[in-house]
Protein backbone atom coordinates (compact mmCIF):
# COMPACT_ATOMS: atom_id res chain seq x y z
CA UNK A 1 0.00 0.00 0.00
CA UNK A 2 1.68 3.35 -0.77
CA UNK A 3 2.00 5.64 2.14
CA UNK A 4 1.11 8.59 0.34
CA UNK A 5 -0.84 9.90 4.21
CA UNK A 6 2.86 10.29 5.25
CA UNK A 7 2.91 13.93 3.63
CA UNK A 8 -0.18 15.10 6.09
CA UNK A 9 -0.40 16.37 9.78
CA UNK A 10 -1.98 12.74 10.68
CA UNK A 11 1.72 11.46 10.64
CA UNK A 12 2.44 13.38 13.65
CA UNK A 13 -1.41 12.92 15.67
CA UNK A 14 -2.15 9.70 14.52
CA UNK A 15 0.59 6.93 14.75
CA UNK A 16 -1.29 3.92 14.73
CA UNK A 17 -3.29 4.93 11.65
CA UNK A 18 0.04 5.76 9.77
CA UNK A 19 0.96 1.70 10.30
CA UNK A 20 -2.74 1.07 9.61
CA UNK A 21 -2.63 2.80 6.35
CA UNK A 22 1.00 1.39 5.59
CA UNK A 23 0.25 -2.20 6.23
CA UNK A 24 -1.04 -3.42 2.96
CA UNK A 25 -3.01 -6.63 2.56
CA UNK A 26 -1.16 -8.84 4.91
CA UNK A 27 -3.96 -11.89 6.10
CA UNK A 28 -3.62 -11.75 10.05
CA UNK A 29 -4.12 -14.23 12.66
CA UNK A 30 -6.10 -12.52 15.83
CA UNK A 31 -7.46 -12.00 18.99
CA UNK A 32 -10.95 -11.36 20.72
CA UNK A 33 -10.68 -8.91 23.17
CA UNK A 34 -11.52 -10.16 26.88
CA UNK A 35 -10.27 -9.35 30.74
CA UNK A 36 -7.10 -11.37 31.60
CA UNK A 37 -4.88 -11.57 34.49
CA UNK A 38 -1.37 -10.17 33.93
CA UNK A 39 1.46 -12.21 33.23
CA UNK A 40 2.72 -12.60 37.26
CA UNK A 41 5.29 -10.67 38.58
CA UNK A 42 7.70 -12.59 40.09
CA UNK A 43 10.98 -11.71 42.41
CA UNK A 44 13.98 -11.41 39.99
CA UNK A 45 16.71 -13.80 40.25
CA UNK A 46 19.45 -12.87 43.36
CA UNK A 47 22.15 -10.68 41.70
CA UNK A 48 19.76 -9.26 39.36
CA UNK A 49 20.41 -5.58 38.61
CA UNK A 50 16.94 -5.67 38.60
CA UNK A 51 15.20 -3.95 42.11
CA UNK A 52 14.32 -7.03 44.65
CA UNK A 53 10.47 -7.21 45.29
CA UNK A 54 10.75 -5.58 48.28
CA UNK A 55 12.62 -2.71 46.69
CA UNK A 56 10.93 0.91 45.54
CA UNK A 57 11.54 1.26 41.88
CA UNK A 58 11.03 4.12 39.83
CA UNK A 59 9.86 3.39 36.28
CA UNK A 60 11.15 6.24 34.95
CA UNK A 61 14.69 6.35 36.89
CA UNK A 62 18.14 7.75 34.92
CA UNK A 63 20.71 5.07 35.82
CA UNK A 64 23.79 7.00 36.91
CA UNK A 65 26.51 6.11 35.73
CA UNK A 66 25.01 5.92 32.13
CA UNK A 67 24.57 2.46 30.47
CA UNK A 68 24.66 1.55 27.07
CA UNK A 69 21.91 -0.53 25.51
CA UNK A 70 22.63 -1.68 21.36
CA UNK A 71 20.12 -2.18 18.99
CA UNK A 72 19.01 -3.34 15.55
CA UNK A 73 17.33 -0.83 13.03
CA UNK A 74 15.09 -0.51 9.97
CA UNK A 75 16.05 2.65 8.45
CA UNK A 76 12.70 2.40 5.97
CA UNK A 77 12.87 4.75 3.13
CA UNK A 78 10.71 7.29 4.35
CA UNK A 79 13.30 8.31 7.45
CA UNK A 80 14.85 11.24 7.22
CA UNK A 81 17.17 13.16 9.65
CA UNK A 82 17.93 17.05 9.67
CA UNK A 83 21.01 18.23 8.67
CA UNK A 84 23.87 17.31 11.67
CA UNK A 85 21.90 14.21 12.90
CA UNK A 86 21.82 10.28 12.29
CA UNK A 87 19.53 7.41 13.82
CA UNK A 88 22.10 7.60 16.66
CA UNK A 89 22.52 11.41 17.45
CA UNK A 90 19.29 12.64 17.18
CA UNK A 91 16.26 14.28 19.79
CA UNK A 92 15.28 10.17 20.84
CA UNK A 93 18.88 9.48 21.62
CA UNK A 94 19.49 12.80 23.57
CA UNK A 95 16.07 12.37 25.23
CA UNK A 96 16.83 8.49 25.72
CA UNK A 97 20.30 9.63 27.67
CA UNK A 98 19.08 12.74 29.37
CA UNK A 99 16.33 11.19 31.00
CA UNK A 100 16.70 7.68 31.51
CA UNK A 101 21.10 7.56 31.73
CA UNK A 102 20.59 5.03 28.85
CA UNK A 103 23.46 5.38 26.08
CA UNK A 104 21.30 4.19 22.32
CA UNK A 105 23.92 2.50 20.32
CA UNK A 106 23.03 0.49 17.12
CA UNK A 107 24.86 -2.74 16.51
CA UNK A 108 23.74 -2.47 13.02
CA UNK A 109 20.86 -0.93 10.92
CA UNK A 110 19.08 -1.59 7.45
CA UNK A 111 18.41 0.75 5.14
CA UNK A 112 15.64 -0.45 2.31
CA UNK A 113 12.45 -2.94 3.75
CA UNK A 114 11.09 -5.16 6.96
CA UNK A 115 11.80 -7.59 4.44
CA UNK A 116 15.48 -7.15 4.40
CA UNK A 117 15.48 -6.49 8.25
CA UNK A 118 14.64 -9.20 8.71
CA UNK A 119 16.74 -11.10 6.85
CA UNK A 120 19.72 -9.12 8.38
CA UNK A 121 17.78 -10.31 11.80
CA UNK A 122 18.12 -13.66 11.02
CA UNK A 123 21.56 -13.99 10.20
CA UNK A 124 22.45 -12.45 13.43
CA UNK A 125 20.34 -15.33 15.50
CA UNK A 126 21.69 -17.58 13.79
CA UNK A 127 25.14 -16.61 14.64
CA UNK A 128 23.98 -15.60 18.05
CA UNK A 129 25.34 -12.11 17.83
CA UNK A 130 22.37 -10.57 18.34
CA UNK A 131 21.66 -6.88 19.97
CA UNK A 132 20.76 -6.12 23.50
CA UNK A 133 16.95 -4.84 22.15
CA UNK A 134 15.75 -5.38 18.82
CA UNK A 135 12.23 -5.86 16.88
CA UNK A 136 10.90 -8.72 15.91
CA UNK A 137 7.64 -10.63 14.22
CA UNK A 138 5.95 -13.10 15.89
CA UNK A 139 7.57 -16.42 13.88
CA UNK A 140 10.98 -14.93 15.25
CA UNK A 141 9.82 -14.45 18.79
CA UNK A 142 8.44 -18.01 19.25
CA UNK A 143 11.88 -19.17 17.60
CA UNK A 144 14.03 -17.09 20.38
CA UNK A 145 12.04 -18.16 22.94
CA UNK A 146 12.54 -21.67 22.25
CA UNK A 147 16.01 -21.15 21.48
CA UNK A 148 16.69 -19.22 25.13
CA UNK A 149 18.19 -16.92 23.43
CA UNK A 150 16.26 -13.28 24.95
CA UNK A 151 15.17 -12.36 28.47
CA UNK A 152 12.12 -13.74 30.58
CA UNK A 153 10.62 -9.90 31.56
CA UNK A 154 7.98 -11.28 33.71
CA UNK A 155 10.12 -9.89 36.57
CA UNK A 156 10.38 -6.83 35.60
CA UNK A 157 7.45 -5.97 33.00
CA UNK A 158 4.99 -5.23 36.09
CA UNK A 159 7.16 -3.54 38.44
CA UNK A 160 8.19 -1.12 36.02
CA UNK A 161 5.33 0.28 34.43
CA UNK A 162 3.92 3.31 34.73
CA UNK A 163 0.29 3.83 35.05
CA UNK A 164 0.07 5.40 32.02
CA UNK A 165 1.80 2.54 30.62
CA UNK A 166 0.07 -0.51 32.07
CA UNK A 167 -3.03 1.30 30.57
CA UNK A 168 -1.71 0.92 27.02
CA UNK A 169 -0.50 -2.57 27.58
CA UNK A 170 -3.97 -4.05 29.24
CA UNK A 171 -6.07 -2.02 26.95
CA UNK A 172 -7.19 -4.87 24.93
CA UNK A 173 -7.52 -7.46 27.73
CA UNK A 174 -4.34 -8.63 27.73
CA UNK A 175 -4.19 -10.31 24.30
CA UNK A 176 -1.10 -8.42 22.87
CA UNK A 177 0.83 -9.58 26.45
CA UNK A 178 -0.82 -13.09 25.76
CA UNK A 179 0.62 -13.65 22.49
CA UNK A 180 4.41 -12.41 23.63
CA UNK A 181 4.04 -15.01 27.12
CA UNK A 182 5.44 -18.62 25.90
CA UNK A 183 4.85 -21.25 28.99
CA UNK A 184 4.05 -18.36 31.47
CA UNK A 185 6.96 -16.50 30.47
CA UNK A 186 6.72 -12.94 29.29
CA UNK A 187 9.06 -13.18 26.71
CA UNK A 188 8.77 -9.75 24.76
CA UNK A 189 7.13 -6.47 24.94
CA UNK A 190 4.36 -6.12 21.89
CA UNK A 191 4.30 -2.73 19.80
CA UNK A 192 0.81 -2.18 20.92
CA UNK A 193 -1.46 -0.48 17.55
CA UNK A 194 -5.09 -0.62 17.31
CA UNK A 195 -7.85 -3.11 17.11
CA UNK A 196 -10.26 -1.00 15.39
CA UNK A 197 -8.24 1.18 12.87
CA UNK A 198 -8.46 -2.00 9.77
CA UNK A 199 -12.25 -2.41 9.98
CA UNK A 200 -14.22 -1.39 6.91
CA UNK A 201 -16.59 0.56 5.60
CA UNK A 202 -18.68 1.40 2.55
CA UNK A 203 -17.52 4.23 0.97
CA UNK A 204 -19.35 5.99 -1.78
CA UNK A 205 -19.22 9.34 -4.29
CA UNK A 206 -21.92 10.95 -3.02
CA UNK A 207 -22.52 13.37 -5.61
CA UNK A 208 -23.30 10.34 -8.16
CA UNK A 209 -26.21 9.33 -5.58
CA UNK A 210 -27.39 12.95 -5.87
CA UNK A 211 -27.14 13.12 -9.70
CA UNK A 212 -28.39 9.93 -10.14
CA UNK A 213 -31.37 10.43 -7.26
CA UNK A 214 -30.17 7.84 -5.54
CA UNK A 215 -30.92 6.06 -1.91
CA UNK A 216 -28.41 6.12 0.64
CA UNK A 217 -27.37 2.42 1.11
CA UNK A 218 -28.88 0.81 4.06
CA UNK A 219 -28.92 -2.97 2.57
CA UNK A 220 -26.87 -5.47 0.87
CA UNK A 221 -29.77 -4.96 -1.69
CA UNK A 222 -28.71 -1.09 -2.01
CA UNK A 223 -25.45 -1.68 -2.37
CA UNK A 224 -25.99 -4.19 -5.86
CA UNK A 225 -28.32 -1.28 -7.00
CA UNK A 226 -25.93 1.40 -6.39
CA UNK A 227 -23.48 -0.47 -8.14
CA UNK A 228 -25.99 -1.30 -11.27
CA UNK A 229 -26.45 2.52 -11.80
CA UNK A 230 -23.07 3.67 -11.13
CA UNK A 231 -21.70 1.46 -13.73
CA UNK A 232 -24.79 1.86 -16.57
CA UNK A 233 -26.43 5.07 -16.10
CA UNK A 234 -22.89 7.10 -17.22
CA UNK A 235 -22.66 9.47 -13.83
CA UNK A 236 -19.73 11.43 -14.81
CA UNK A 237 -21.78 12.42 -17.92
CA UNK A 238 -19.55 11.72 -20.31
CA UNK A 239 -21.45 9.58 -22.88
CA UNK A 240 -19.20 6.53 -22.56
CA UNK A 241 -19.74 3.16 -20.19
CA UNK A 242 -16.44 3.69 -18.64
CA UNK A 243 -17.81 3.46 -14.55
CA UNK A 244 -17.75 1.17 -12.40
CA UNK A 245 -20.09 0.55 -9.35
CA UNK A 246 -17.69 -1.62 -6.90
CA UNK A 247 -14.00 -1.81 -6.89
CA UNK A 248 -11.82 -5.06 -6.80
CA UNK A 249 -8.36 -5.22 -6.83
CA UNK A 250 -6.00 -8.16 -7.64
CA UNK A 251 -5.30 -9.31 -4.22
CA UNK A 252 -9.25 -9.11 -3.33
CA UNK A 253 -7.69 -8.26 0.58
CA UNK A 254 -6.51 -4.82 0.54
CA UNK A 255 -7.26 -1.50 2.70
CA UNK A 256 -7.91 0.10 -0.62
CA UNK A 257 -10.28 -1.33 -1.79
CA UNK A 258 -10.39 -4.87 0.31
CA UNK A 259 -13.68 -7.00 -0.32
CA UNK A 260 -13.91 -8.11 3.71
CA UNK A 261 -16.47 -5.34 4.36
CA UNK A 262 -18.61 -6.73 1.70
CA UNK A 263 -17.92 -10.47 3.15
CA UNK A 264 -19.24 -9.47 5.99
CA UNK A 265 -22.19 -8.28 4.67
CA UNK A 266 -22.59 -11.87 4.41
CA UNK A 267 -21.49 -12.66 7.86
CA UNK A 268 -18.92 -14.18 6.15
CA UNK A 269 -15.46 -13.41 7.71
CA UNK A 270 -12.63 -14.26 6.02
CA UNK A 271 -8.90 -14.89 6.90
CA UNK A 272 -9.28 -15.16 10.72
CA UNK A 273 -10.78 -17.56 13.39
CA UNK A 274 -14.42 -17.78 14.83
CA UNK A 275 -15.89 -19.87 17.21
CA UNK A 276 -18.91 -22.40 15.39
CA UNK A 277 -21.86 -23.33 17.80
CA UNK A 278 -20.07 -26.05 19.06
CA UNK A 279 -17.67 -23.71 20.73
CA UNK A 280 -14.35 -24.37 18.85
CA UNK A 281 -12.88 -22.18 16.31
CA UNK A 282 -13.23 -22.62 12.53
CA UNK A 283 -11.45 -20.54 9.81
CA UNK A 284 -13.53 -17.96 8.37
CA UNK A 285 -12.38 -19.17 5.15
CA UNK A 286 -13.92 -21.96 4.56
CA UNK A 287 -17.38 -21.29 5.74
CA UNK A 288 -20.53 -21.42 3.86
CA UNK A 289 -20.90 -17.56 4.32
CA UNK A 290 -18.14 -17.28 1.86
CA UNK A 291 -19.87 -19.31 -0.56
CA UNK A 292 -22.97 -17.22 -0.66
CA UNK A 293 -21.03 -14.27 -0.96
CA UNK A 294 -18.62 -15.05 -4.00
CA UNK A 295 -21.88 -16.09 -5.75
CA UNK A 296 -23.02 -12.67 -5.68
CA UNK A 297 -19.67 -10.95 -6.98
CA UNK A 298 -19.64 -13.61 -10.03
CA UNK A 299 -23.31 -12.09 -10.44
CA UNK A 300 -21.71 -8.78 -10.52
CA UNK A 301 -19.09 -9.30 -12.08
CA UNK A 302 -21.00 -10.58 -14.50
CA UNK A 303 -23.28 -7.52 -15.11
CA UNK A 304 -20.20 -5.46 -15.50
CA UNK A 305 -20.98 -4.11 -12.51
CA UNK A 306 -16.75 -4.90 -11.32
CA UNK A 307 -13.32 -4.03 -13.44
CA UNK A 308 -13.23 -6.54 -16.09
CA UNK A 309 -9.79 -6.37 -15.48
CA UNK A 310 -9.81 -6.37 -11.49
CA UNK A 311 -7.64 -9.72 -11.59
CA UNK A 312 -4.31 -7.75 -13.17
CA UNK A 313 -5.09 -4.46 -11.50
CA UNK A 314 -3.22 -3.54 -8.13
CA UNK A 315 -4.31 -1.06 -5.46
CA UNK A 316 -2.89 1.49 -7.28
CA UNK A 317 -4.10 1.20 -10.72
CA UNK A 318 -7.90 1.05 -8.61
CA UNK A 319 -6.54 4.30 -6.95
CA UNK A 320 -6.22 5.97 -10.70
CA UNK A 321 -9.89 4.80 -11.61
CA UNK A 322 -11.51 6.82 -8.11
CA UNK A 323 -8.65 9.73 -9.20
CA UNK A 324 -10.07 9.69 -12.60
CA UNK A 325 -13.68 9.80 -11.25
CA UNK A 326 -14.39 6.69 -12.96
CA UNK A 327 -15.34 4.69 -9.20
CA UNK A 328 -17.99 5.60 -7.13
CA UNK A 329 -18.15 2.47 -4.46
CA UNK A 330 -15.87 0.39 -2.66
CA UNK A 331 -15.01 -1.07 0.93
CA UNK A 332 -12.32 0.38 2.68
CA UNK A 333 -10.61 1.01 5.69
CA UNK A 334 -11.11 4.65 7.81
CA UNK A 335 -7.88 6.48 6.35
CA UNK A 336 -8.49 6.30 2.69
CA UNK A 337 -9.81 9.92 1.88
CA UNK A 338 -6.10 10.76 2.43
CA UNK A 339 -5.45 8.53 -0.10
CA UNK A 340 -6.55 8.16 -2.97
CA UNK A 341 -9.66 10.16 -2.36
CA UNK A 342 -7.44 13.61 -1.74
CA UNK A 343 -6.19 13.38 -5.02
CA UNK A 344 -8.95 12.68 -6.62
CA UNK A 345 -10.99 15.75 -4.86
CA UNK A 346 -7.58 17.57 -6.09
CA UNK A 347 -8.26 17.33 -9.92
CA UNK A 348 -12.47 17.17 -9.10
CA UNK A 349 -13.54 19.45 -6.56
CA UNK A 350 -17.24 18.55 -6.93
CA UNK A 351 -16.32 15.21 -6.28
CA UNK A 352 -17.69 13.59 -2.78
CA UNK A 353 -17.52 10.74 -0.95
CA UNK A 354 -19.08 9.57 2.52
CA UNK A 355 -18.41 6.51 4.73
CA UNK A 356 -21.72 4.27 5.46
CA UNK A 357 -21.79 1.18 8.41
CA UNK A 358 -21.59 -1.90 6.69
CA UNK A 359 -24.74 -3.08 5.14
CA UNK A 360 -26.31 -6.53 5.63
CA UNK A 361 -27.79 -8.86 3.21
CA UNK A 362 -30.52 -9.55 6.02
CA UNK A 363 -32.21 -8.01 9.48
CA UNK A 364 -29.21 -9.06 11.28
CA UNK A 365 -27.27 -6.28 11.52
CA UNK A 366 -23.68 -6.54 9.91
CA UNK A 367 -20.26 -6.80 11.82
CA UNK A 368 -17.34 -5.33 10.37
CA UNK A 369 -14.10 -8.04 11.42
CA UNK A 370 -11.03 -6.54 13.26
CA UNK A 371 -7.98 -8.49 13.03
CA UNK A 372 -4.96 -8.92 15.79
CA UNK A 373 -2.81 -5.55 15.34
CA UNK A 374 0.36 -6.91 17.09
CA UNK A 375 2.95 -7.40 14.58
CA UNK A 376 6.06 -6.54 16.15
CA UNK A 377 7.61 -7.20 19.15
CA UNK A 378 10.59 -5.65 21.17
CA UNK A 379 13.23 -8.32 23.08
CA UNK A 380 16.24 -8.21 24.77
CA UNK A 381 19.06 -10.16 24.73
CA UNK A 382 19.72 -13.46 26.82
CA UNK A 383 21.71 -12.17 29.76
CA UNK A 384 21.71 -8.15 29.39
CA UNK A 385 22.22 -6.88 32.79
CA UNK A 386 19.38 -4.40 32.60
CA UNK A 387 16.41 -6.23 31.04
CA UNK A 388 13.77 -3.41 33.20
CA UNK A 389 15.54 -0.88 30.78
CA UNK A 390 13.18 -1.69 28.02
CA UNK A 391 10.46 -1.29 30.30
CA UNK A 392 11.73 2.20 30.91
CA UNK A 393 12.33 2.88 27.14
CA UNK A 394 9.12 2.29 26.29
CA UNK A 395 7.43 4.44 29.58
CA UNK A 396 9.16 7.29 28.04
CA UNK A 397 7.57 6.64 24.82
CA UNK A 398 4.00 7.13 26.64
CA UNK A 399 5.45 9.89 29.37
CA UNK A 400 3.86 13.51 28.96
CA UNK A 401 7.26 14.90 28.16
CA UNK A 402 6.90 13.57 24.37
CA UNK A 403 3.43 13.96 24.18
CA UNK A 404 3.61 17.28 24.68
CA UNK A 405 6.94 17.80 22.41
CA UNK A 406 6.35 18.26 18.75
CA UNK A 407 10.32 17.94 18.33
CA UNK A 408 9.46 14.34 18.70
CA UNK A 409 6.93 13.82 16.49
CA UNK A 410 7.17 15.78 13.11
CA UNK A 411 9.19 19.03 11.77
CA UNK A 412 6.73 21.37 9.41
CA UNK A 413 8.73 20.10 6.39
CA UNK A 414 7.54 16.28 7.37
CA UNK A 415 10.09 14.54 8.70
CA UNK A 416 8.67 11.90 11.18
CA UNK A 417 11.02 12.16 14.31
CA UNK A 418 9.04 9.35 16.20
CA UNK A 419 10.43 6.77 13.76
CA UNK A 420 13.41 7.25 15.68
CA UNK A 421 12.48 5.63 18.88
CA UNK A 422 13.64 2.61 19.44
CA UNK A 423 10.32 1.17 21.03
CA UNK A 424 6.78 2.05 20.25
CA UNK A 425 2.91 1.33 20.87
CA UNK A 426 -0.35 3.32 20.19
CA UNK A 427 -3.38 3.70 22.27
CA UNK A 428 -5.33 1.10 20.21
CA UNK A 429 -8.73 4.10 20.29
CA UNK A 430 -5.79 6.65 19.83
CA UNK A 431 -7.51 7.55 16.48
CA UNK A 432 -10.86 7.36 17.67
CA UNK A 433 -10.38 9.81 20.22
CA UNK A 434 -8.39 12.08 18.36
CA UNK A 435 -11.99 12.16 16.20
CA UNK A 436 -13.58 12.79 19.04
CA UNK A 437 -11.87 16.09 20.61
CA UNK A 438 -11.79 17.35 17.20
CA UNK A 439 -15.11 17.08 16.41
CA UNK A 440 -16.41 18.45 19.59
CA UNK A 441 -14.10 21.26 19.12
CA UNK A 442 -15.05 21.64 15.71
CA UNK A 443 -18.77 22.23 16.74
CA UNK A 444 -17.87 24.27 19.71
CA UNK A 445 -15.82 26.52 17.53
CA UNK A 446 -13.14 26.26 20.42
CA UNK A 447 -9.81 24.22 20.29
CA UNK A 448 -8.70 26.17 23.44
CA UNK A 449 -8.55 22.44 25.18
CA UNK A 450 -6.68 20.64 22.24
CA UNK A 451 -3.31 18.89 22.61
CA UNK A 452 -0.13 20.90 20.34
CA UNK A 453 -0.62 17.94 17.72
CA UNK A 454 -4.67 17.85 18.03
CA UNK A 455 -4.80 21.63 17.42
CA UNK A 456 -2.66 21.06 13.99
CA UNK A 457 -5.17 18.65 12.97
CA UNK A 458 -8.26 21.07 13.77
CA UNK A 459 -6.10 23.95 11.87
CA UNK A 460 -6.28 21.54 9.17
CA UNK A 461 -10.08 20.58 8.90
CA UNK A 462 -10.80 24.04 9.53
CA UNK A 463 -8.95 25.19 6.32
CA UNK A 464 -11.38 22.84 5.01
CA UNK A 465 -14.06 24.57 6.52
CA UNK A 466 -13.33 27.66 4.99
CA UNK A 467 -12.70 26.33 1.40
CA UNK A 468 -9.40 24.72 0.93
CA UNK A 469 -10.09 21.45 -0.26
CA UNK A 470 -6.41 20.31 0.67
CA UNK A 471 -7.87 19.44 3.89
CA UNK A 472 -10.54 17.72 3.20
CA UNK A 473 -9.77 14.27 3.40
CA UNK A 474 -8.73 15.04 7.04
CA UNK A 475 -12.12 16.41 7.53
CA UNK A 476 -13.41 12.91 5.83
CA UNK A 477 -11.61 10.83 8.62
CA UNK A 478 -11.62 12.76 11.61
CA UNK A 479 -14.53 15.19 11.11
CA UNK A 480 -18.41 15.11 12.22
CA UNK A 481 -19.63 12.46 9.97
CA UNK A 482 -16.27 11.39 9.37
CA UNK A 483 -14.67 7.50 8.96
CA UNK A 484 -14.57 7.65 12.84
CA UNK A 485 -17.70 8.42 13.26
CA UNK A 486 -18.71 5.46 11.85
CA UNK A 487 -16.06 3.27 14.06
CA UNK A 488 -17.94 4.99 16.94
CA UNK A 489 -21.04 3.47 15.63
CA UNK A 490 -19.93 0.30 15.23
CA UNK A 491 -18.61 0.29 18.71
CA UNK A 492 -21.30 1.24 20.62
CA UNK A 493 -23.76 -1.47 18.48
CA UNK A 494 -21.01 -4.10 19.77
CA UNK A 495 -20.67 -4.60 15.27
CA UNK A 496 -16.85 -5.77 15.46
CA UNK A 497 -15.88 -9.47 14.48
CA UNK A 498 -12.62 -9.84 16.61
CA UNK A 499 -10.60 -13.32 15.74
CA UNK A 500 -10.24 -15.49 17.94
CA UNK A 501 -6.72 -16.53 17.42
CA UNK A 502 -3.90 -14.03 18.82
CA UNK A 503 -1.59 -16.79 19.76
CA UNK A 504 2.03 -17.37 17.93
CA UNK A 505 2.09 -18.69 14.31
CA UNK A 506 1.72 -22.82 14.86
CA UNK A 507 3.62 -25.04 13.26
CA UNK A 508 0.93 -25.83 10.31
CA UNK A 509 0.85 -22.10 9.83
CA UNK A 510 4.26 -21.37 9.26
CA UNK A 511 4.88 -23.55 6.82
CA UNK A 512 1.03 -24.05 5.31
CA UNK A 513 -0.27 -20.35 5.39
CA UNK A 514 1.67 -19.22 1.80
CA UNK A 515 0.14 -22.10 -0.03
CA UNK A 516 -3.13 -21.81 1.50
CA UNK A 517 -3.19 -18.13 1.23
CA UNK A 518 -2.34 -18.99 -2.79
CA UNK A 519 -4.96 -21.55 -3.34
CA UNK A 520 -7.52 -18.88 -1.81
CA UNK A 521 -6.56 -16.49 -4.08
CA UNK A 522 -6.71 -18.53 -7.31
CA UNK A 523 -9.74 -20.28 -6.66
CA UNK A 524 -12.04 -17.39 -5.19
CA UNK A 525 -10.71 -14.94 -8.46
CA UNK A 526 -11.76 -17.53 -10.66
CA UNK A 527 -14.88 -18.08 -8.98
CA UNK A 528 -15.55 -14.21 -9.16
CA UNK A 529 -14.59 -14.19 -12.86
CA UNK A 530 -16.31 -17.35 -13.83
CA UNK A 531 -14.20 -19.01 -14.77
CA UNK A 532 -15.38 -21.47 -11.99
CA UNK A 533 -18.61 -22.56 -10.89
CA UNK A 534 -19.65 -21.18 -7.42
CA UNK A 535 -19.69 -25.12 -6.71
CA UNK A 536 -15.60 -25.02 -6.61
CA UNK A 537 -16.22 -23.49 -3.63
CA UNK A 538 -16.55 -26.87 -2.36
CA UNK A 539 -13.77 -27.78 -3.57
CA UNK A 540 -11.55 -25.19 -2.36
CA UNK A 541 -12.89 -26.35 0.59
CA UNK A 542 -11.48 -29.84 0.64
CA UNK A 543 -8.30 -28.67 -0.64
CA UNK A 544 -7.86 -26.19 2.34
CA UNK A 545 -8.20 -29.06 4.70
CA UNK A 546 -5.75 -31.38 2.73
CA UNK A 547 -2.94 -29.08 2.23
CA UNK A 548 -3.05 -27.94 6.01
CA UNK A 549 -6.15 -25.98 6.70
CA UNK A 550 -7.13 -29.22 8.81
CA UNK A 551 -3.93 -29.39 10.82
CA UNK A 552 -3.97 -25.67 11.49
CA UNK A 553 -7.89 -25.85 13.27
CA UNK A 554 -6.29 -29.23 15.49
CA UNK A 555 -3.67 -26.89 16.36
CA UNK A 556 -5.38 -23.30 17.03
CA UNK A 557 -8.16 -25.65 18.82
CA UNK A 558 -5.58 -26.98 21.13
CA UNK A 559 -4.25 -23.43 21.40
CA UNK A 560 -7.57 -21.85 22.40
CA UNK A 561 -7.72 -24.60 24.54
CA UNK A 562 -5.55 -23.42 26.91
CA UNK A 563 -6.76 -19.86 27.45
CA UNK A 564 -9.36 -20.59 29.84
CA UNK A 565 -12.30 -20.11 27.42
Amino acid sequence: MQSRITKTWIAALTLALLATACSGNEQKDAGESSAAASPSATAPAAGSASASAEEAVDPLGKYDPPIEMSFGKLIDQSMKFKEGESIENNAWTKLYEEKLGIKVKFDWTVAGTEDQYFQKLNVAVASNNIPDSFMVNAQTLAKLAEAGQIEDLTPVFDKYLTPTTKELYYADGGNALRAATFDGKLMAIPNISSEIDSTSMLWVRTDWLEKLKLPEPKTMDDVYAISEAFAKQDPDGNGKADTYGLGVDKLLWDGFPGLEGFFNGFHAYPNMWVPDASGKLVSGNVQPQMKAALAKLQEMYKAGLIDKEFGIKDSAKVAESLIAGKLGLYYGQPWTPLWPMQDGKNLDPGMEWKAYPLPSVDAEPAKTQSLFPIKQYFVVKKGFKHPEALVKLANIYKSDEVANNQQLYSSKDGIAFFKYAVTAGSDPHQNLNAYKKLSAAISAKDPSGLSPSDKAGYDHILKYLNGDNVSWGNYLVFGPGSSYSIIDQYLTDKRIQYDAFFGAPTPAMTEKTAALNKLQLEAFTKIIMGEAPIDAFDKYVTDFNKLGGEQMTREVNEWYAKQGK
